[in-house]
């Protein structure tokens, strides 16, 4: 199920050097965010809760390490010089 709706989604949405993709998967233990540029086929920055800036968080697969992803790898996009994605 979850493979379909990927495919579907990735044939209208694509990143370019411009405005990379964001993607993001979320387990039952962790979450996982990447920027992916995709004319290049390369992750150009990444960050999830199995990293160990997360070891002190309470839980790591939950709405508060979700938000604690998604503001750490703001930060490394923007260190990046990428201000805009394709989510």
């Amino acid at each position: 199920m979850r493979e379909l709706r990927h495919r579907r989604l990735r044939k209208h949405l694509s990143g370019t050097v411009e405005r990379p993709r964001l993607a993001v998967f979320g387990s039952l233990k962790h979450i996982y965010a990447q920027v992916i540029d995709d004319v290049q086929g390369r992750t150009l920055v990444s960050a999830s809760t199995m990293e160990q800036t997360f070891k002190d968080l309470k839980g790591t697969g939950n709405q508060e390490a979700a938000k604690a992803v998604g503001k750490l790898i703001a930060e490394r996009a923007l260190a990046q010089g990428i201000s805009a994605v394709v989510f």
